[in-house]
């Protein structure tokens, strides 16, 4: 019994020592200390010895199961350490190299998004909350209910995309500027109004300042006293907020729109005396930054108001032509075309939140 003991021993010592890693060292020890292994197969053994026999070779095979273990516990941590100094050796830091900067401090807002979210700031301050509406309108929201009579140069294919016509026959539009909004606020809320809707318009033009695709915010406001001197005071404050100047000069000038009554264009001071420069609030030029009016009495009964109580006023201005003033690019292309460089240079952190009280560009 003892050669048969100390033969297993030797095999056994011999195959723990020349295993190469941690699943063959499980395999041995499940090939002698399992349920059927070598060394089990053994001690069931010692139950049909007689008491002399099993006090001579019951001490052997305890013990040779013993040193089974340890040798397989050795053997393991050994086999352990050596994979962790394998991986430390293969996945080796370069403690000289800069960190990487986290998402948050990596990524940009881009240009329009802050804008939007500054005009928000400015309008929210003075009580406006924000409206949406859909991008594909019909062409009574987007035309008609707006005053726009049949055979206005607007509604012309070359101004407008037109979607097919759907099952009743009716041509829906890709919208060309957000007043649809106007009318739906008007037809679902009771006055006062008092909302800006910022949103993206679509029209048939594209150049260095004119995309296919760009975005609009307009503010409206009704109620029984509004006037012409209320909306001369929200525009100005609104620039001097928006272009973070103390003072700023503003020229109303007469114009038309089919949905305002009286329609006015505003220009705005400014200095370009500095070459690919613009400077607001200072310098005797002028730029025209967006228009206004008073609604028309007709917009008004469209959104089923009745114009003898209740009267309003509009504005409307290219959020990509303020963000280009503001932040001085020279082409609005470049706002579509997904350059990370672009990006990386002119967005915004996403965590500088724009505040009136924080710096709206801070």
């Amino acid at each position: 019994m003892n050669t048969l003991v100390d033969t297993l021993e030797t095999s056994l010592l011999a195959d723990i020592a020349a295993a190469s890693d941690e699943p063959a060292i499980e395999a041995l020890r499940v090939a002698a200390l399992g349920k059927k292994g070598s060394v089990s197969e053994l001690l069931k053994t010692l139950g049909a010895m007689t008491p002399e026999e099993r006090q001579v070779k019951g001490p052997a095979i305890n013990g040779l199961k013993t040193r089974v273990t340890e040798a397989l516990a050795a053997r393991r941590t050994e086999l352990k350490d050596a994979a962790i100094e394998a991986r430390l050796a293969a996945e080796t830091v370069d403690v000289t190299l800069p960190v990487r900067q986290s998402p948050a401090e990596r990524g940009r807002i881009h240009p329009i998004s802050q804008v939007i979210d500054e005009i928000t700031a400015i309008f929210a301050d003075m009580g406006f909350s924000v409206a949406e509406g859909p991008d594909i309108e019909t062409d009574y929201y987007n035309f008609t209910a707006l005053n726009f009579p049949e055979g206005h140069p607007a509604r012309e294919m070359h101004d407008t995309f037109f979607l097919p016509p759907d099952a009743s026959g009716e041509r829906k539009v890709l919208r060309t500027h957000t007043s649809p909004v106007q009318i739906r606020t008007m037809e679902a809320s009771s006055p006062p109004i008092r909302i800006v809707i910022p949103g993206k318009t679509y029209r048939q033009d594209s150049d260095a300042t004119h995309s296919p695709m760009f975005h609009q915010v307009e503010g409206l406001v009704i109620d029984k006293s509004a006037n012409v001197a209320n909306m001369k005071w929200v525009l100005e404050e609104f620039c001097k907020a928006f272009f973070e100047v103390r003072q700023v000069k503003m020229r109303f000038r007469p114009s038309f729109f089919p949905f305002t009554e009286p329609s006015l264009e505003v220009d705005i001071q400014c200095d370009r005396s500095r070459p690919g420069e613009v400077r607001f609030g200072e310098g005797s030029d002028w730029m025209e930054i967006l228009g206004c009016g008073m609604v028309h009495p007709n917009v008004l009964r469209a959104g089923g108001l009745d114009p003898d109580e209740y009267q309003g006023f509009a504005w409307g201005m290219g959020i990509d032509r303020i963000a280009m003033l503001k932040y001085g690019m020279p082409d609005l292309r470049a706002f579509f075309d997904a350059d990370v460089r672009w990006l990386q240079h002119y967005g915004f952190r996403p965590l500088d939140l724009p505040t009136l009280f924080g710096g709206l560009s801070s």
